[in-house]
């Protein structure tokens, strides 16, 4: 059958309507076109120009040959009174979330055992060190800024927006059936590790700190983060009972973490005349402890049932404006929670945005229109703050490596080393001395993920957002030189290290351990008997041991009986 002319234009013009018809054979895409539209290429030149051994100016000498945009582009970084060019901050966060774009593509196709967080932390500490070496670079100059803001912002920039995050996605359901497990791990134990921590510092290390100073520290390094064992733990199919707990433990733990460096930190500025430094005794410190938390708790569940109405007037599923206003409704309140219970009130704002999470996810489900727009929003959100945070906090880090001979040398480094294998112990002398009650309340446990529980305490964002926060108001408020700024230097150095420590070594050993705990096939033969011969039997058996003898004092002391529960599996 012939076409006309003007037909095959028609037919030319016409779209494809999916079944085949009017649809135009296409030459397959070159090689070239397939990374031009990846838009590899402006990656790969990006990256490039940034990394350029030539700094700033001297590329706009070679390319316009003249003194005076040498001598403009230097004075860009520049403000009129001298200082910092503010515009500058724009570009570190950017730059920082494409250099970890590249290193997710990386580890993911070519180095999936790396944890993600570690390497991202490792290339800020290279940035960090190399920044010493460089007269004038715009990602130094952005990278300066962003080090030299106010603790206390540090914290409100980061913090609300990743807490939101883990309590709102958290399985609400198993989450009120392990409230009681996930308290313990929560109060008791974040306590008990932040006073073996300070005595370790105090005792043991040979820094000479105030006490207030070695709370401070335990406090910080009694924190647990997830994020690096999250993905391990849904791709393994690991029961719902392990993640809940170690989710849970790391959501609530959080909180208690950043109440207790509240109260010791105060005490720590108290003693060297920095501001929001305050005394109290112990009882006026207990009233302060309760204060931050019942206060959060109320401010938070105030927050969140507001913002539930609000998302129950804003319930029309037709319009996707409304869906979008619902996602900036959720982010307001994260954001506001925190600050009006931190600021304004003077209480808790972790455990406020944590409060405030919880209800709405558990009020506020029905009134959501875009459940998947919501939560897709939050995932962007978390992925953003934590990779920004590690990669500053690994600048920060570097920038002090750089002063070795200074600040912290090789003999830290072994003090480094044996503190991380002493925070091990601790985790599980903790996680043990408390497995005879959070196996009989809640959604129980058993031996084997209690062992894990204590392998999988990584140290993560919310501890080095409190450090970078220490760090920043000593650094805002002594004089450069002082001996307390080389000490808070040197905790820093500290906690980064534990924090790279335990992701790498705990986040690579988990990948076997959980394949014994679950007795997948993921673990070869020798892997299995390994685990099983030197870790299961042998503690299983002394716990058991140690079980019944409690369990027949308890009996004796509070003449009940108490029957010996099979562990739950789930």
């Amino acid at each position: 059958m012939t076409v006309s002319p003007r037909r095959s234009r028609h037919l030319k013009g016409r779209k494809s309507c999916g079944c085949g018809h009017g649809r135009a054979k296409s030459k397959a895409p070159m090689p070239r076109d397939r990374i031009a539209n990846t838009n590899a290429d402006l990656f790969l030149l990006g990256l490039f120009l940034a990394l350029c051994g030539r700094d700033a100016p001297a590329l706009a000498s070679s390319l316009f040959g003249d003194e005076g945009d040498v001598a403009q582009a230097e004075g860009m970084a520049l403000d009129e009174d001298g200082g910092h060019n503010p515009v500058y901050a724009v570009l570190f966060p950017w730059f920082a979330q494409t250099i970890a774009v590249i290193v997710y593509y990386v580890i993911t196709r070519y180095a999936r055992i790396l944890p993600y967080t570690a390497v991202v932390f490792l290339l800020g500490t290279v940035i960090g060190y190399a920044n010493q070496d460089v007269e004038y670079n715009a990602v130094a100059e952005s990278a300066t800024i962003w080090l030299g803001i106010n603790g206390n912002l540090i914290l409100l920039v980061f913090l609300p927006g990743l807490i939101f995050h883990d309590s709102y996605t958290i399985n609400v359901h198993l989450f009120f059936q392990a409230f009681w497990q996930l308290i313990i791990f929560a109060f008791p134990m974040v306590l008990g590790g932040s006073v073996l921590t300070a005595l370790v510092a105090g005792y043991i290390l040979p820094y000479d700190w105030s006490p207030s100073l070695c709370m401070t520290f335990g406090a910080i390094l009694s924190g647990t983060d997830p994020i690096a064992v999250a993905g391990l733990l849904n791709s393994s199919g690991a029961p719902d009972r392990l993640k809940m707990h170690i989710s849970g433990e790391s959501l609530l733990n959080d909180g208690s973490v950043v109440v207790l460096y509240n109260i010791f930190s105060a005490l720590f500025f108290y003693e060297l005349g920095v501001p929001n430094g305050e005394q109290f005794s112990f009882g006026e410190g207990l009233v302060y402890f309760i204060r931050l938390v019942f206060g959060g708790v109320a401010i938070g569940l105030a927050f969140g049932l507001g913002t539930t109405l609000m998302l129950k007037q804003l319930k029309r599923r037709l319009n996707d404006q409304e869906n979008v206003v619902q996602v900036v409704l959720t982010a307001s309140s994260a954001y506001l929670s925190y600050f009006t219970s931190e600021v304004l009130c003077l209480c808790s704002g972790i455990i406020a945005t944590i409060s405030c999470g919880i209800t709405v996810s558990v009020l506020a489900e029905a009134f959501i229109n875009d459940h998947a727009l919501t939560l897709h929003f939050w995932q962007v959100t978390a992925e953003l703050l934590n990779t920004l945070l590690f990669v500053l906090g690994g600048c920060l880090w570097g920038n002090i490596l750089s002063q070795h001979d200074v600040v912290f040398d090789g003999k830290d480094w072994g003090w480094l080393a044996l503190l991380f294998v002493i925070l091990i112990l601790i985790r599980f002398v903790l996680v043990f001395a408390l497995y005879p009650i959070t196996k009989r309340v809640g959604i129980s446990t058993n031996i084997r993920e209690t062992i894990f529980t204590g392998f999988a305490g990584f140290r993560g964002s919310v501890g080095i957002a409190l450090a970078l926060s220490l760090s920043a108001q000593i650094h805002n408020n002594t004089e450069e030189g002082s001996s307390i700024r080389a000490a808070t230097d040197k905790l820093f150095c500290l906690v980064g290290g534990i924090s790279v420590f335990t992701l790498l070594i705990n986040g690579m050993a988990s990948v076997p351990l959980l394949s014994a705990v679950r007795k997948t096939n993921g673990a070869s033969p020798c892997t299995k008997t390994f685990w099983y011969l030197t870790s299961f039997d042998l503690l299983v058996s002394l716990v058991s041991v140690q079980q019944r003898r409690l369990v027949d004092k308890l009996s004796k002391i509070t003449s009940i009986k108490w029957s010996r529960m099979p562990s739950k599996r789930m």
